[in-house]
């Protein structure tokens, strides 16, 4: 699946999509240069599982956790130097939970991932304009097949 937005509130609502279609363990992975969108796909995602917190980029944290109709685990390694690192934390605990798991910069650390997951990547569109985004999903597991249902 395949998306090209122009806005920030076009990226916040395909996560307010997925976010109210997601389930239980599910596993999403954000990959994207600095300044894409994958903060503002993750605010949208939140709102679809109903979280009223203000999400904020877990980059000095690690992760940030949310309560909303399924509890949201929001990582960003993009400082995490060593799988080690992130595994200390408890990060299997989190991402075998019961909860959902929202990776950015998950390529930093794909080793750890599972591969039951929905990768979605974030692109610059420089050549279009300056806001233009595209935005790439793909997985593997049937679990993810919600996505199909997405309008832009």
């Amino acid at each position: 699946m395949e998306y090209i937005v122009t806005t920030v509130d076009e990226t916040y609502k395909i996560g307010e999509q997925i976010g109210s279609l997601i389930n239980s363990g599910d596993i999403i992975c954000l990959i994207g240069d600095l300044g894409t969108g994958k903060t503002h796909l993750t605010k949208g995602i939140a709102k679809g599982l109903d979280i009223i917190d203000t999400i904020t980029s877990p980059t000095f944290t690690i992760v940030n956790e949310y309560t909303g109709r399924l509890k949201l685990y929001h990582f960003d390694v993009y400082r995490v130097n060593d799988p080690d690192e992130i595994e200390a934390i408890g990060f299997d605990e989190y991402i075998f939970s019961d909860g959902v798991s929202i990776i950015e910069w998950a390529n930093y650390i794909e080793e750890l991932i599972p591969p039951n997951n929905l990768t979605i990547t974030i692109e610059k569109l420089p050549k279009l304009g300056d806001n233009f985004r595209k935005i790439h999903m793909k997985y593997s597991d049937k679990r993810y097949d919600y996505i199909k249902e997405i309008k832009l």
